[in-house]
């Protein structure tokens, strides 16, 4: 049962850092740029 919690804490902690490196390489401008870019192809407009 202990092991269970560690290796949670682990893993959110891994998922977190991992989310701080791509957004200082920034990564979040290619995600919103694709989004706005598939948006704008589903109502026809690119």
């Amino acid at each position: 049962m202990k092991l269970k919690i560690i290796l949670r804490k682990t893993i959110i902690l891994v998922a977190i850092l991992f989310i701080i490196i791509g957004i200082h390489n920034g990564d979040i401008r290619d995600i919103v740029n694709k989004a706005t870019r598939i948006c704008y192809e589903c109502i026809g407009i690119g």
